[in-house]
């Protein structure tokens, strides 16, 4: 705690006495707890970027943690040779500071001679990721905390391929970042500077009109195909999928297209929601009972930044049940091959990426096609990171997805794609009704050809640094002295990627292949205080994959418990 409390009294001797971070921490003087999770480590530069609760602190969000990356991303692109005046994309949400945090980022940027292209609002992520694309610049930058709560605020980094960071890209910022002390003077100039000295671009309405036309291009059906009558709920929770998703729809015919109105316009409170996780169905409770008042056939979310996307389809009995990243990813997989089957655009050689804790329904419905799986970790910087390998061996890029409700479904983004996934599901909801069947027809179709596949996903969440340290030690139990019994079924084979496995990089995820084809996988998230457990199973009758699930879960639980 002495390390703490003597960075802690640094800080208040370095900030002037009217600094609002200043104050924050004289309101915490004496809580030792307190001082001690916005002190006992530097904010972690992990995936892909920053991530944490905004607030005073070395463990927190604020303008110094926020400098010293953007300088340590300027220092890296002027030490490695690429041009600055190819320049750094910006965009930002709808959260507490991110509006200040993106002009901070471009300030320090054009004080070091590199060129910014920055969105005068928020933008969804994936169209960020677009514009890297379309103007070629070196990197890109989002503040974005993603789906998290409302505390916390986020710095995402891409490279010059539109994908997030990774390897020695990764690798060369941070070791910039770490030569720096935060009260560094990083050398930044004003926007109107910026604007005089011919370094400053503000995107606008070319770039999101380039990006939607590259969502339409995305299109597998005609309109004699579809029936674009069906009724669709969205709700953006908030966030920056409202404006694009609302054009997507009234572009492209359907009609009777409903936002939740409490969620359409910015509120970094997330006050009708709390946590904007589209992957937790609380998400859905206002899109719920708008569903019911319209007669909606589907419900869609996407999370602040609009790179997640989940839905929601009826349940048969007047309410809604959601479908998971598994399952959704799976529908749009299906959809797809079969359009371009039909069409005749199917690739001959087409490369589907998954990560290596996603269900093997999509990884079936590819093979059946005769399209190739590749796997990688977590994360779609890694999953992105696949693409060009895949285009070396000779592919064509055909989807890329994971469970946690996000997939790319074209390669001219290199993350992941709510905007665009939003309007693959409006599309198959209309191609299912134009046939007279529902998206809940098409995914039962798929478990009878297929096989009945049960999931699960169980995230422990352990704050602070006391939480931390626990995870660890569960990783540890597990890796050290791995049980091999898990209610009736045995694990025949564990596959520690702690040192990589085959093409996989080295990862903290470990991997249980059960003795009947069942398996779970264990890892700490990269973004957020949880272990994240992961349960699968597959069988010819529903009840008995789901089964199978429940007793590796219930094993599982029983170990964790053991564990202080």
């Amino acid at each position: 705690m002495a390390d703490e409390l003597s960075l802690y009294r640094f800080w208040l001797e370095k900030l002037p006495a009217d600094d609002p971070l200043h104050a924050e921490l004289l309101a915490v003087e004496g809580n030792e707890k307190e001082i001690g999770d916005r002190f006992y480590q530097e904010i972690v530069f992990g995936t892909a970027g920053l991530r944490g609760i905004c607030g005073a602190g070395t463990n927190r969000m604020n303008r110094l943690t926020v400098g010293r990356a953007t300088k340590g991303i300027a220092d890296f692109i002027l030490d490695s040779g690429e041009d600055p005046a190819k320049g750094v994309a910006i965009a930002y949400d709808c959260r507490y500071f991110s509006k200040e945090f993106s002009e901070l980022a471009a300030s320090i940027l054009m004080g070091s001679g590199i060129h910014v292209y920055l969105f005068p609002s928020m933008r969804p992520t994936p169209e960020l990721s677009f514009a890297i694309r379309k103007y070629g610049t070196v990197s890109g930058i989002n503040m974005t905390a993603s789906h998290n709560p409302k505390e916390y605020n986020g710095y995402k980094v891409y490279w010059k391929d539109g994908a997030q960071i990774s390897g020695g890209v990764s690798d060369g910022i941070l070791e910039r970042i770490r030569k720096l002390d935060l009260f560094d003077d990083f050398g930044g100039i004003s926007l109107e500077q910026g604007k005089e000295k011919g370094l400053l671009t503000m995107l606008g309405e070319e770039t999101d009109r380039a990006y939607l036309d590259y969502v339409y291009s995305m299109r597998q059906r005609t309109d004699c195909e579809l029936d674009k009558s069906v009724c669709v709920v969205y709700t953006p929770l908030n966030g920056a999928g409202s404006i694009p998703m609302a054009t997507v729809a009234a572009e492209l015919g359907y009609d009777h297209f409903y936002i939740v109105p409490e969620q359409k316009d910015p509120d970094p409170e997330f006050t009708t929601v709390g946590y904007p996780n589209p992957e937790d169905p609380k998400g859905f409770e206002l899109a719920e009972k708008l569903g019911k008042e319209v007669g909606a056939e589907v419900l869609i979310a996407t999370d602040p930044d609009s790179d997640r996307m989940a839905i929601e389809i009826p349940d048969g009995k007047g309410g809604y049940v959601p479908l998971n990243g598994n399952q959704t990813g799976a529908l749009l997989i299906a959809y797809m091959a079969q359009s371009q089957k039909e069409a005749g655009s199917l690739p001959k050689k087409a490369g589907m990426i998954k990560s290596i804790v996603t269900g093997d329904l999509g990884k079936a419905i590819c093979k059946a096609n005769g399209i190739r799986v590749y796997e990688a970790l977590t994360g779609f910087k890694n999953i992105c990171g696949v693409i060009p390998r895949l285009e070396e061996e000779g592919y064509s890029y055909f989807f890329g997805y994971e469970e946690s409700i996000g997939c790319a479904p074209g390669e001219a983004v290199r993350d992941k794609d709510g905007v665009c996934a939003a309007m693959l599901v409006m599309e198959l909801a209309a191609w299912c009704k134009k046939r007279g069947e529902t998206i809940g027809d098409a995914l039962e179709a798929l478990y009878q050809k297929y096989g009945y596949y049960a999931e699960d996903q169980v995230s422990v969440v352990l704050k602070g640094q006391e939480g931390a340290a626990r995870i660890g030690r569960i990783m540890d139990a597990f890796r050290g002295n791995p049980p091999r019994e898990y209610g009736s079924l045995q694990a025949v084979e564990i596959i520690d990627y702690i040192k990589g496995y085959e093409d996989i990089p080295a990862s903290n995820v470990l991997k249980f292949m059960m003795n009947d084809g069942s398996w779970f996988a264990m890892r700490p998230s990269g973004t957020e205080p949880k272990i994240k457990f992961y349960y699968y199973a597959v069988a010819k009758k529903r009840k008995d994959s789901e089964a199978r699930v429940e007793e590796m879960k219930n094993a599982v639980n029983k170990i964790i418990d053991t564990i202080k």
